[in-house]
């Protein structure tokens, strides 16, 4: 598979009746959210760090073809400087391999208080994390890392190791009106959207409006992006986020229907052939 599409976490309740069915319960979330849709962000283990037994029954519990985009636990990412928290972060790697071909990309989110003064010690963070067997991704929320020169330093460095760029796009909830259910997520940050690949895969987090026609222009710039870079052999994972977490899944599922009705060649997802498929996806 060259694209995945997926939600930021796959335990929530609020999908039951909808992309579970009623009755549902939450030892069964994960088994379900695998078989409709085909990544997930994995946002838990940023939080905390599951023990062996977990990471086990994750991997069991989904299907081949099924990744886990991991983050990198805060922390490793948080606590200032990156180069005294290398073996926590190999450490991290070791014990997320038990999800063996479940395992995709990790990815390592920075706070906006990590500048580009510090790029000797991300230099040397990325140049241990073993690249070749477990992909990284990285994003940065600076906004110097987005101005000249640094973007252009952060760039070469990324291809130079192979490191992919997350590609943050926040433009639908700063879209539209002031709607007091997007100010939870507007403490994500307004940066430029740097539409540029540095890895043989990238990861797209989708901020998503709650409603929908915001969403429908952007979406429509990402299906011509999407297709020029699976054209190019490019891996793609897209992740939907959502102020209200309960339209996340619905929101992906239409992108799926729009990539799919524009020709862009995306493998169908798992949830087209179950004989009951999740409401969601005509919720739209």
């Amino acid at each position: 598979m060259t694209f995945f599409i997926g939600c930021a976490v796959w335990a929530y309740k609020g999908w039951v009746g909808e992309l579970y069915p009623l009755g549902t319960r939450t030892t069964e979330f994960l088994h379900l959210y695998s078989r409709r849709l085909t990544t997930v962000e994995g946002n838990t283990t940023f939080y905390a760090v599951p023990n062996q037994e977990t990471v086990t029954r994750w991997a069991t519990e989904t299907p081949p073809g099924f990744e886990f985009c991991l983050k990198l636990p805060r922390d490793i990412t948080h606590q200032g400087l990156l180069q005294p928290h290398i073996p926590a972060a190999l450490k991290f790697l070791a014990g997320m391999r038990l999800l063996n071909q479940r395992l995709g990309p990790i990815f390592a989110q920075l706070p906006p208080s990590y500048a580009p003064a510090l790029l000797d010690d991300l230099t040397t963070f990325l140049s241990a994390w073993p690249r070749q067997d477990a992909p990284l991704a990285l994003e940065v929320r600076h906004p110097d890392w987005f101005k000249e020169p640094h973007a252009s330093n952060l760039t070469a460095l990324l291809e130079k190791l192979g490191v992919g760029r997350v590609l943050l796009d926040s433009r639908p909830i700063y879209t539209g009106d002031d709607d007091p259910q997007l100010q939870s997520e507007r403490r994500k940050p307004k940066l430029p959207l740097q539409l540029s690949v540095t890895a043989p895969f990238s990861l797209i987090r989708f901020i998503s409006h709650p409603t929908l026609a915001v969403n429908q222009p952007l979406m429509a710039e990402w299906v011509k992006q999407i297709q020029q870079w699976l054209q190019a052999g490019v891996r793609i994972y897209f992740f939907v986020h959502c102020p209200i977490e309960m339209r996340s899944p619905s929101t992906a599922f239409y992108f799926q229907q729009l990539l799919e009705q524009s020709g862009v060649a995306v493998p169908p997802l798992p949830g087209n052939n179950l004989k009951h498929p999740p409401n969601q996806l005509s919720l739209w």
